[in-house]
């Protein structure tokens, strides 16, 4: 199994607002782009189980094929700056993605 993290050129997590945080994975080949897209590997629910997460809690889940990309949306733990916030920008939220595993052609 290869993981996401090697065939992505960018795997990065922005605020979303101060409720949601954006993850972005982006390919720089358009095969790479299409054998994630095609291994069913990034799914709602395969990110769900990565956050530990109900699937409601995602908010947008959308593969953008002029972008080679894949955008997610989801609603964060804890408000952004609010006591207990770890991650103001929400730059450090896209790790868990990292490690899906994407099958091999």
């Amino acid at each position: 199994m290869t993981k996401l993290y090697e065939l992505a050129k960018v795997l990065r997590s922005k605020n979303s607002g101060p409720f949601e945080v954006t993850m972005d994975v982006l390919f720089d080949q358009k095969a790479v782009y299409e054998r994630v897209k095609r291994s069913n590997a990034v799914t709602k629910e395969s990110v769900a189980k990565a956050y530990n997460i109900n699937l409601s809690d995602i908010h947008h889940f959308v593969f953008f094929d002029p972008a080679l990309g894949i955008k997610i949306t989801m609603a964060r733990e804890i408000s952004s700056g609010t006591a207990g916030d770890r991650d103001v920008y929400g730059a450090q939220q896209h790790a868990p993605l990292m490690n899906i595993d994407v099958d091999g052609e």
